[in-house]
């Protein structure tokens, strides 16, 4: 691991052209119930009152009871700023969205923003599948993600791509979700597992845990209603109880809320936390 300042004087000229039984890990008991210890934000979610009100919103977050956040931009504040109120609030930010056009050219910049944030990944949460049509694109994007995900080792961060559902759609006979994850280096590059999305691709995040042990270390808690509409946590079908107590198989460390598009983000956010907070698995 090397210094921020210096890995920025080294690298500033780089750009990247049915039922399944909780799985039990070492040490658990099937006796003893579980709840999590910290429940995270994806800051997309309230980003309507994030714009008008910055400061005020994340420490709305906090009075809620959140303890992490996943930023999805800084809304032009600099990271200094931004880590200052974090630690005014209590809040950890372990996580934060980027897109790939700046994963590609910016990356250095983004490591350096990313390790004075405190993060420890930093997730692409998107790409754009028309862009995306063949295998080969899919084995070429796997590529750039190896080579984000070690420079981003090179100063003890991780790198993470997050699904929605259209990697759950085969292109030519192979779904994009195992092309990424067969192609990418385990040790450069995880994956942050969306829960609404991979229900609404057809597939199940159980399948995808046992199939691929460790790779998910981090979530998105979404809840689908019956007619695949997004909904408050809680308040929809997915048996979040059952995909938690795989968490172990997962590698699952974070667990972000998420609501695309809520009437009300706040009223949203908190239903989701109290949901949360009083769930055993």
């Amino acid at each position: 691991m090397i210094d921020r300042r210096d890995f920025i004087k080294t690298t500033s000229g780089l750009a990247l052209t049915g039922f399944a039984l909780p799985y039990i890990g070492c040490g658990d008991s099937a006796s003893k119930m579980k709840k999590l210890e910290k429940i995270g934000l994806q800051l997309y979610t309230i980003r309507s009152k994030m714009k008008d009100d910055f400061e005020g919103s994340l420490a709305k977050v906090a009075e809620i009871g959140y303890k992490e956040v996943e930023f999805a931009g800084y809304y032009d504040r600099k990271p200094e700023q931004v880590a200052k109120i974090l630690k005014e609030l209590g809040l950890e930010a372990p996580s934060t969205h980027v897109p790939l056009d700046l994963i590609k050219t910016q990356l250095p910049k983004l490591v350096d923003d990313a390790t004075a944030l405190g993060h420890k990944y930093i997730i692409c949460p998107w790409v754009d599948k028309k862009q995306f049509t063949t295998k080969y694109d899919w084995k070429t994007l796997a590529e750039t993600f190896n080579k984000a995900g070690e420079i981003c080792n090179m100063v003890g961060l991780k790198f993470g791509y997050h699904n929605h559902a259209f990697e759950f759609e085969p292109v030519e006979g192979e779904l994009p979700m195992d092309i990424l994850l067969a192609e990418t280096d385990e040790e450069r590059v995880v994956f942050e597992l969306d829960l609404f999305w991979i229900k609404k691709g057809g597939y199940k995040a159980l399948d995808y845990f046992e199939k691929y042990p460790g790779r998910f270390q981090l979530c998105h808690v979404k809840d689908m209603a019956a007619e695949q509409a997004m909904v408050a946590v809680g308040s929809g079908t997915i048996d979040f109880a059952t995909i938690f107590g795989a968490s172990g198989q997962a590698g699952l460390k974070h667990y972000f809320v998420e609501h695309d598009n809520p009437d009300d983000p706040i009223a949203s956010i908190s239903a989701s936390f109290k949901y949360l907070q009083n769930l055993s698995y």
